[in-house]
Order: C-alpha cells, then structure tokens, then sequence
C-alpha cells in the first residue's frame, strides 16, 4: 500500500534554469520524471515525484521551474514555484559553478524565515568549483557515480525532529494498557466500506501504544460505557457527533475529537484555541474563511459548507459572509475576520504551520474545524482540557 503525500516528507528542488535541478532529481529517483535539455526554462509547472528514498523512508520531490527566467508565462510559473514553499519540509537549493547570487539568496532569506532546513548543492564542478563561504554540496550530478550516497548523507542531517521521531496522536496522553474508545458516525460523509484517515491512523497510534481500543458508533456508545468494569482514560469522537457524545460520556471521562488531536498533530492547537475565542467579536457583516486542504464533492449537509456556517451564525447570531475555499493554494486573506482550516488530513504539518504564520502575519485569527464546533457547543474547556 503506497504512503500517503500528506504522511511523506516533502522535498522541493529549488534553482536557476538550466543549473541542473531535474538532472539531480532524475539521478536520485533512478528515473527520467523531469525533463532534461541544454534549454534554460525546461521545466514548466511544478514536478511531483513519490518514491522511498532509503534511509530517509517516503518523501515527495517537487522538481520547481527555474527562478531567473523573464518571459511572461515564466512568470506565472514562478509564481507557483513560491508557493510551493509553504508546503515543503525540507528545501534543495541547485546552483552551479557561478555559485550562489541574488536569486539563491533571496530564497535562503525565505527558508530562513520560514525555518525550512535547506541544503545547496552546487552542480557542474567540472567545469569550475566555486569557493562559497557556506557549507554545501559540490559535485558534477551527470558524471558523479557517488551523487545518490552523498546527497541522501547530506539529506539526512537535515532531517525535521517530527519526522525523525514521529509525533504521538493520542499514545501519549493515557497510559498504556488504559482503554480508549473512538466513537466513529457512519454518517453520509463516511466513505463506503471503510472509515476516514484520521479515524485510521488514531486507532494505529493506539494500537501502537498498546492501548486497549474500541470503535463504536453513536448508538452504541451507551452500552460500551456499561460494558467496562473501569471507565475509559478517553474518548475520542467524530466532531460533527459531539452535542450527542458528550451528553453521553460521564464528565470524569476525558474527551476529545479526532479534529482536535489533528489540530494538535498537523498545526498548533494553542493557536487555535486562541482563534476560536476570536468568534465572540465577530460583527454583521464581517468575512469568514473556510479553508480546506482537498477538494471534495460537497455532500448536502457538507460541514464546511452547510454544518459550522449554521452553528456560526446560531452561535454569534451575526449576518456573516462565509467564503469556501480548497486546495493548496493561500488566497487573499486581509479582508478576513476568521479563518477556519479543516482537519488537514490530506496535508503535511509543515502546509498547516506555514498558514498559521500567515495568519498570524495578518492579524487573522485561525482555528479548525474540530475546535470551532466544540466551541459553538460549550464544550471547547472540556475538549482541550487533556492536553493541558
């Protein structure tokens, strides 16, 4: 079973035209995915390349088009290219012989406020090998028989600490043995015989934490409770059943939903606390994004479309305008007043973190889905409460 793009480590080869980016990344996958040629401005849109890259394990390259070329429809390639950035873990810069300029620079100020590690690798050694006063690796990538070895070495020490060590889902807040139950809705929204990717992978990272674990629906979470001689060190359920579980769990029972461990896992679960609080200033008129990381075909009771725009404007009781916006692309955002992000299981945390820096950047409050229903429901306190 192929590795999810939203679970791989995410590597953007980064350049000039024609310095050699796609010869790289055609000698590291073993295969021709980037077209090579003498042309500067050979590659157009952005390349995405998944493999296991042994010992790193899965990752996506995403081979960028060249920074320096100056037509027109180069530029709306560049364009794709920056945004890239915000969806990379860690970057590759590619120069050559003439070493690092302006447009390398430009793009190590960025990763450096972004804190994205990067490495550069300086190609076309051959030729001439500049002297850079920063560390770097030098090689000639067509002719170089050690390049793999050396640049998955390279690769290695620059790996992020929360990929080396794999953060905890909800392992790391019961003790082992303890039991946990997960109360997942086979709703409309629940894929046909199967249940969804955070439902998934929480349940593996129990598992993997030698929880005992159950899966249950609405319906028969009553009777599960009854069932244990002790209760459960938690619950976990789907945020849209919240109202109806937690009338049901006993209020020494910890819960939570599987939106708020993810908000905790892809992003930063203060930050969106913090923006929840922000719905009480919310005004007539003011704007609202709804952000999600996929696009989808939108159900009739869809929540980001029908669900939290009701329970916002039942909460606030405000005439709001709720914007819907998918993919990987950031829009606009200063006319915002809020920003809902969905529960990003189809994206890597370092997307996630790069819109709560933007956010922030702006002064617009952000939050996610989970956080934001356990809010209009009262019972936010009570939802966080087993991370504090």
């Amino acid at each position: 079973m192929k590795t999810l793009k939203s679970m791989r480590l995410h590597i953007g080869v980064f350049g000039r035209t024609n310095v050699g980016k796609s010869s790289l990344l055609n000698r590291i996958t073993n295969q021709e995915i980037s077209i090579v040629s003498d042309v500067a401005g050979t590659t157009t849109d952005v390349v995405e390349k998944s493999m296991e890259l042994l010992p790193v394990g899965p990752v996506t390259f995403l081979d960028t088009a060249g920074l320096d070329d100056s037509t027109e429809l180069a530029q709306k390639r560049i364009e794709k290219t920056m945004k890239v950035i915000n969806r990379i873990d860690v970057a590759v810069i590619v120069c050559d012989f003439t070493g690092v300029g302006d447009y390398e620079n430009e793009l190590i100020e960025k990763f450096d406020e972004l804190k994205i590690p990067y490495l550069i690798v300086v190609n076309k050694c051959d030729i001439e090998k500049p002297a850079l006063d920063r560390d770097a690796l030098y090689t000639s990538v067509r002719d170089d028989e050690n390049i793999v070895f050396r640049f998955k070495e390279a690769l290695v020490k620059l790996l992020p600490e929360d990929f080396v060590n794999s953060p905890k889902i909800a392992g790391d807040l019961v003790p082992a043995k303890s039991t946990v139950i997960l109360v997942i809705p086979i709703d409309k929204e629940a894929p046909k015989g199967r249940i969804i990717l955070p439902q998934v992978q929480t349940l593996r990272d129990l598992l993997d934490s030698d929880c005992l674990t159950y899966v249950v629906k609405v319906s028969e979470l009553k009777q599960a409770l009854e069932n244990l001689k002790i209760p459960p060190s938690l619950v976990v359920t789907d945020s849209q059943a919240f109202r109806e579980v937690s009338e049901i769990v006993p209020d020494n029972v910890p819960l939570t939903s599987f939106s708020i461990l993810f908000a905790r896992l892809k992003g930063d679960l203060d930050e969106f606390v913090k923006g929840a609080n922000a719905i009480e200033n919310l005004k007539d008129g003011d704007m609202v994004l709804i952000l999600e990381s996929c696009t989808h075909h939108a159900i009739e009771d869809d929540i980001g479309r029908v669900k939290i725009p009701n329970l916002l404007r039942k909460k606030t009781g405000k005439n709001l305008v709720i914007h819907n916006y998918a993919g990987h692309d950031f829009p606009d955002i200063n006319d915002y007043k809020l920003i809902i992000h969905c529960g990003a299981c189809m994206t890597n945390r370092r997307e996630v973190l790069s819109r709560i820096l933007i956010a922030d950047k702006a002064g617009v409050p952000i939050t996610n889905y989970g956080v934001v229903i356990s809010y209009c429901l009262g019972i936010l306190p009570r939802a966080v409460k087993i991370f504090s």
